[in-house]
């Protein structure tokens, strides 16, 4: 019961502001996996298995003696909130920061990545320290800070100045011009944690660049060596300078140290124990990529994207420090203690699992005409793979030599093993192409294609094998284990020894009758057939080759089946472009999401850019037709008015003539007739004067009718 009552006491909610960040998050992370004391208990205590059991146990956290880690994040889903944040909070007021300011046991600012964070930090720290007395118990305030605040301090000795910089020396350091709002946020952390130690304790943490992980600062130059678009990774300036740097696990773990221990000391250095220049730490990132790194002018920097000015100005620093207070006195499990060159492989392997850059291996196989290269294409520019076909690989590789021997007798070292064994492998396999008409034997292939699989590129990115291997035994030696392989199967296990490197984790067999790929290819046009193996004889025998390949007990696809991979067999029915897109929704399902880099900001530029000129031109487009359509309408209608006033004014004349010639009969009968009569009868009615002269004159027309008489 008091073991229980212990742990309780010893549960300490530690608030870690920003806590989605690379620091604040990888922190975050360490934290929660700790044991409130665990760092007090030396390496050799027995007792501290029995502390590590505790904190493996499944039980509620709170009341195991760990550590409760809260924090302030950016606006998530509930998909994306971490594990290990027991909870997050977003858009606090002040008031309500500070409500969770006040709960929590130890407060941690990191202002190492954004500046915007010193403002904020620097709040909480006074308005804590103004609030001292109203503290339920202690609480710690610390302050993850950055060696740039050291980068223009003068040399401990200038008569050696490669005496490093110890904690010691903080009082003399001298900040970058851009990091001088981080040394006075420092100094006034330190200051305020003076008043009353016993009850707000505060500490600074000068903490080098980080690395590890995802990467940060050095993400750049990762990021250049894995896509390996560049031949050599670049160096900007002379590369001389001095980085002091440290592992972010390392970093938390110093964290840990401060929070057990509560050191007298306020001021930390937290650095590893490496003197690597910027030029030592990018040759050794380079190996991960093209190998080679190349000097370019300083100012180069500044055109890079992926760099922000903190970025650059910290690859910049030239400090050699030293970490004396950390290494004597804090129980440090170190992940790099001797820096980032020596740790290159575990390094590399960490940012490769962070960023989920993992190889997608592909194999595309199928009888000639199918569309195997069109597949693999489509996958290779949705996947961003490398495209490996035979007869290209064959080529590079000879060009690759012919280059190399001529780079290297141009040398003149006659010592150089390399350059014999280049010569002697280029001698011998355009040997073998004299023999064999232009082809290769196996073995050469072999070793070719077992070579190109396991490029960097390949390596990195991930391939598309397309149509190869073609029978079982080429299967089996380009796929065989080497002897150093670390990763060889177990020699009980039933599944044949395969090089894990490169072996393909999907294997997709498309196929089509005879006949329609007879007709394909008897379709295709005789330049692009001209002086190919898709001629006819040629095609019908490597038709005929690809179905006895296939009916034996032996093929590649067996030789798959027994590595428990599963084949995908896709039936291809026509030859229309619908058709690729069913291929493509099949290979997509099967491999999933791409497991690399996503467009970068320039691709997505030019992609913003392509579509909006292609959007712009389609409404011109639509704008012009629709302008031609309106035109032409109004030239109908123009045209429909004129035809129909013609027609109106015709119709008209045609009625005036037929009314004139209609009303000349009635004409003469009236003048004839009725007029000389209707003339005296108004004259004698004129002359009378009659009371009813209407009356008077129908009696005169009826009376002197001519017709009646």
């Amino acid at each position: 019961m008091a073991g229980g009552e212990e742990r309780v006491r010893l549960c300490k909610r530690v608030f870690i502001h920003s806590v989605h960040t690379y620091t604040s998050k990888h922190l975050a992370q360490y934290l929660d996996s700790c044991v409130v004391g665990a760092s007090l208990i030396d390496e050799a205590d027995p007792d501290s298995e029995e502390e590590e059991t505790v904190q493996d146990e499944p039980t509620n956290k709170s009341k195991q003696g760990t550590f409760q880690v809260v924090g302030t994040t950016s606006a998530k889903s509930e998909e994306q909130k971490s594990s290990f944040i027991a909870a997050e909070y977003t858009n606090l007021t002040h008031e309500e920061l500070f409500h969770h300011l006040m709960e929590s046991d130890v407060i941690i600012y990191n202002i190492t990545e954004h500046a915007h964070q010193i403002d904020e930090a620097s709040w909480a720290v006074s308005a804590l320290h103004r609030e001292m007395e109203a503290f339920s118990g202690s609480k710690m305030f610390i302050l993850i800070s950055t060696v740039m605040t050291w980068a223009l301090s003068k040399p401990v000795d200038p008569d050696d100045p490669e005496i490093p910089f110890t904690e010691e020396d903080y009082r003399r350091r001298k900040a970058h011009p851009s990091f001088k709002d981080h040394i006075a946020l420092e100094k006034l952390v330190v200051k305020l944690g003076k008043t009353n130690p016993s009850r707000f304790s505060t500490y600074v943490v000068a903490s080098g660049l980080q690395y590890g992980m995802e990467e940060q600062v050095f993400h750049f130059f990762f990021k250049t060596s894995w896509q390996g678009e560049v031949p050599r990774v670049p160096v900007f300036g002379e590369g001389s300078n001095i980085i002091p740097a440290i592992h972010v696990k390392d970093l938390a773990s110093v964290v840990q140290n401060i929070i057990d221990r509560k050191p007298k000391p306020q001021y930390f250095l937290a650095v590893d124990d490496s003197k690597n220049t910027i030029e030592d730490i990018t040759r050794a990132i380079a190996l991960f990529g093209p190998g080679k790194i190349q000097k370019v002018p300083k100012e180069d920097v500044y055109l890079t994207q992926d760099l922000t000015q903190t970025d650059i100005d910290s690859l910049f620093v030239d400090l050699r420090m030293e970490a004396v207070f950390l290494k004597e006195n804090f129980n440090i499990h170190w992940v790099c203690e001797n820096g980032v060159v020596e740790n290159i492989e575990r390094v590399t392997e960490e940012y490769k699992l962070a960023r989920a850059l993992l190889p997608v291996r592909i194999c595309v196989l199928g009888p000639p005409a199918v569309g195997k290269s069109t597949v693999a294409e489509k996958i290779c520019q949705h996947y961003k793979l490398h495209h490996v076909k035979l007869k290209e690989t064959i080529a590079e590789t000879l060009t690759n030599l012919e280059a190399y021997v001529r780079a290297e007798e141009e040398i003149d070292d006659e010592n150089d093993e390399s350059l014999a064994e280049a010569q002697e492998f280029l001698e011998t396999l355009k040997e073998n192409m004299e023999q064999n008409e232009g082809h290769l034997d196996d073995q050469h292939i072999i070793r070719i294609m077992k070579d190109k699989l396991m490029s960097k590129p390949c390596r990195n990115q991930g391939f598309v094998l397309d149509g190869f291997p073609k029978t079982y035994e080429q299967a089996k030696e380009l796929f065989s284990a080497d002897d150093d392989d670390d990763e060889m199967e177990d020699v009980r296990s039933k599944i044949p020894p395969n090089n894990k490197k490169i072996i393909p984790e999907f294997v997709f067999s498309l196929d089509a009758t005879d006949a329609l790929l007879k007709k394909r290819v008897l379709n295709l046009p005789e330049n692009v057939v001209e002086g190919t193996s898709y001629s006819q004889d040629k095609f019908l025998h490597r038709l005929v080759s690809f179905r006895e390949n296939n009916s034996e007990d032996e093929t590649v696809l067996n030789y798959f089946d027994e590595l428990e991979i599963v084949t995908e067999h896709i039936e291809i029915t026509s030859d229309d472009d619908l058709e690729y897109l069913l291929v493509m929704e099949k290979v997509i399902k099967s491999v999933g999401k791409p497991r690399n880099y996503g467009p970068s900001s320039e691709e997505v530029e030019q992609e913003e850019r392509r579509q909006a000129e292609i959007r712009l031109r389609d409404q011109a487009a639509r704008q012009a037709e629709m302008e031609c359509k309106e035109a032409e309408e109004t030239a109908q209608r123009t045209q429909r008015w004129e035809e129909w006033s013609k027609l109106l004014e015709e119709a008209k004349r045609q009625e005036d003539e037929l009314l004139e010639a209609q009303s000349v009969p009635m004409r003469h009968y009236l003048m004839r007739d009725v007029m000389p009569t209707l003339t005296r009868g108004l004259i004698e009615c004129c002359r009378i004067r009659p009371e009813d002269p209407v009356d008077f004159l129908a009696e005169y027309l009826l009376k002197n009718n001519p017709q009646a008489e």
